[in-house]
């Protein structure tokens, strides 16, 4: 892999923690990653499991002030490649600033090449996913303030 080059991954389709884990090792090799769609990624579990485990986890620190737990697809997708990076290190801290994560594609990325991670593909699963953005909505994120 080329040092300071950029990747446009179009997230339709991949399954988030190997999407992530990916994209954690682009980043450490130093290029710079931009991922498209980002609530079309897939978790997979039954959905009612998922979101009970994301419930139950958003409920953490419910009564005081921290910590923060983001509802959006794209900082969900966001923080998953995070939790991927050592982010302590300022090896892993220069790394996160090379990511950025889009909901949908922006304009000035239409004409540029997309990539996908093959190894990600959701057609390798046999069982049932969710999309982040179906997670992002049973959470509490509503789509009309972005």
């Amino acid at each position: 892999m080329d040092k300071g080059r950029i990747t446009i991954i179009d997230a339709t389709g991949l399954i988030l923690g190997r999407m992530a884990s990916t994209i954690a090792k682009q980043l450490l090799q130093g290029e710079t990653v931009i991922v498209v769609n980002a609530e079309k990624a897939v978790i997979s579990g039954k959905r009612q499991t998922i979101l009970k485990k994301s419930q139950n986890f958003l409920e953490v620190g419910h009564f005081r002030k921290g910590p923060y737990h983001h509802r959006r697809p794209d900082r969900i997708v966001k923080r998953t490649i995070r939790g991927m990076l050592p982010r302590k290190k300022p090896k892993g801290q220069q790394a996160y600033k090379r990511l950025k994560v889009f909901l949908q594609l922006p304009e000035e990325f239409e004409e540029k090449e997309m990539q996908t991670i093959p190894q990600a593909s959701v057609e390798d699963l046999k069982c049932p996913y969710i999309t982040v953005g179906e997670l992002a909505k049973g959470i509490g994120w509503s789509s009309s303030g972005e």
